[in-house]
């Protein structure tokens, strides 16, 4: 494996480890709000970790893994502009 392959084997895990990432922090914000809950963190997790996942997976030319990853990238990106939205309509109605 070059050089070029290994940055690439880098990104692939870094993009794996946040993505598991999010369901660490997930899980630990259910269990100290006593509900299950997903913060908005977990979908910034979601989109880089998603991202860089994606990144690898062009670059090893994988159609089924581009195509999982793109697919989920935009349920990742619509679920954090709701997010983003209800954050600036309360602002809005605050003042």
């Amino acid at each position: 494996m070059g050089t070029t392959g290994a940055v690439w084997l880098v990104i692939g895990f870094i993009g794996q480890a946040i993505f598991a990432a999010r369901f660490l922090v997930q899980w630990l914000y259910s269990e100290l709000r006593k509900r299950s809950t997903i913060p908005e963190i977990f979908w910034y997790f979601s989109v880089i970790g998603g991202l860089l996942l994606l990144s690898y997976a062009i670059y090893k030319r994988d159609p089924v893994f581009i195509v999982g990853q793109a697919g989920g990238l935009l349920v990742y990106l619509r679920n954090l502009q709701w997010r983003l939205r209800e954050r600036r309509q309360a602002r809005q109605a605050d003042g």
